[in-house]
């Protein structure tokens, strides 16, 4: 039995009851839907259906109906016949591997959007959905906390993965704009364990550093961390060698810090609405238990592993308790979370700032520098540095709509 392939294009003003309409039609001639997808950008109607049916009178007077019909509701359609060959071979690329680009920012400029899209053209890869992960936002209000997010699924084999996001960081560079790219595989939407940095990633300060300046020794602590945090020294070495120069801060000091953290902008909102999907929430620090239990308690957090400081009298010894919490720790902790909880690692997030948090950053499924060192962004997997902490969302495909939903 032969048969014609068409795709419809429908274009015009939004109005309740189009799609049943013609699909409608359609029903009426025993048209099979082979495709049908729908889009709608202030209140004006993209929508698209292909779809086969019986060669000769049917083929004719669907077509004729559907112009009726379409005028009738005062919209615009447009006929495109569609050969059998192009057909198979759209149908092929079906089997492409699937990846997800991420862009977000303040606002989001043409630019920037241009340049993004420029790179996955080039790499002949083809863009199946575009889709706005933010709110609606007013010319008018100026809004306290702004934040853009467009998500587009790509299509196509990739030779070189590296070189793919090394251009997609030029262009975060260039044109300050973050770009996220993960592949679109079950794992990516199946994640269930976030686990983060604390000092500068979950809060907004180098909690140690607060201590040396109320100890004194501000100057030599803050060096000091600098120097680790940029990978210039080991980790192990700077973390003996601040807690000598704590020796003597009182129990009382430390508990004046821990009640006045700040908290990042966006973490409560991430870390609620995590909670609200069901994922669990880790704090992996090179920093100190007793503000990681502080925020455990403040913020929900399920699991906590930082250092222990040796507190006698009242004080600080300057030594510590067990073994430290380096970067390799870390990422030991976070595969024994994993494991805890029955997921696989690439259903892991992990969240950092420092040198120290590659290691957990390149293990988990998703890691994110977040408004890291040069040297961090340069070797993660996505990095943020345009917004909050609740830009994590984004990156996991939600919507405004589905996180307000949960406030």
């Amino acid at each position: 039995m032969a048969t014609d392939i068409f795709l419809l294009n429908i274009s015009g003003q939004d109005k309740p009851g189009l799609t049943s309409a013609l699909t409608n039609v359609l029903s009426e001639y025993e048209a099979k839907v082979l495709d049908i997808g729908q889009a709608n950008i202030h209140d004006t109607l993209s929508l698209g259906i292909l779809f086969e049916i019986k060669s000769g009178k049917k083929s004719a007077s669907v077509l004729k109906d559907l112009l009726f019909k379409s005028y009738e509701l005062g919209i615009n359609a447009k006929f495109t016949p569609i050969t059998l060959d192009d057909y198979e071979n759209w149908v092929t690329l079906q089997g492409k591997d699937r990846y997800i680009v991420t862009i977000l920012g303040e606002k989001l400029t043409a630019k920037q959007i241009s340049e993004v899209t420029k790179v996955i053209s080039e790499k002949d890869l083809n863009i199946d959905s575009i889709k706005r992960l933010t709110g609606r936002t007013s010319l008018i209000k100026e809004e306290e906390d702004p934040k853009a997010s467009i998500q587009l699924s790509i299509r196509g084999k990739i030779k070189s993965k590296v070189e793919f996001t090394e251009k997609f960081m030029q262009i975060s560079r260039d044109l300050d704009v973050d770009i996220a790219f993960q592949e679109d595989n079950i794992y990516r939407r199946n994640r269930r364990l976030v686990c983060f940095d604390m000092d500068s990633t979950l809060i907004q300060t180098e909690v140690i550093d607060e201590l040396a300046e109320l100890a004194v020794v501000g100057k030599e602590v803050k060096a000091i961390t600098e120097m680790a945090m940029q990978g210039e020294i080991d980790f192990n070495e700077s973390f003996i060698r601040r807690m000598k120069l704590l020796k003597g801060l009182s129990e009382e000091v430390l508990h004046g810090v821990a009640v006045n953290l700040p908290i990042t902008k966006g973490a409560r909102r991430l870390i609620t609405t995590l909670k609200k999907y069901g994922f669990k929430t880790a704090i992996l620090s090179g920093g100190f238990t007793y503000f990681g239990n502080y925020l455990q308690k403040e913020l929900g957090i399920d699991y906590v592993y930082a250092n222990q400081l040796e507190i006698k009298n009242g004080a600080l010894t300057g030594g510590y308790l067990g073994e430290i919490v380096d970067g390799n720790k870390k990422a030991e902790y976070l595969k024994e979370i994993a494991q805890k909880e029955g997921l696989h690692i690439s259903q892991t997030i992990a969240v950092g700032d420092g040198a120290n948090d590659l290691a957990m950053l390149n293990l988990a499924g998703l890691g994110i520098a977040f408004h890291a060192k040069p040297k961090v962004k340069d070797n993660a997997q996505s990095s943020i540095s345009s917004i909050g902490l609740d830009g994590v969302l984004y990156l996991l495909g939600y919507h405004d709509k589905h996180i307000d939903l949960l406030e």
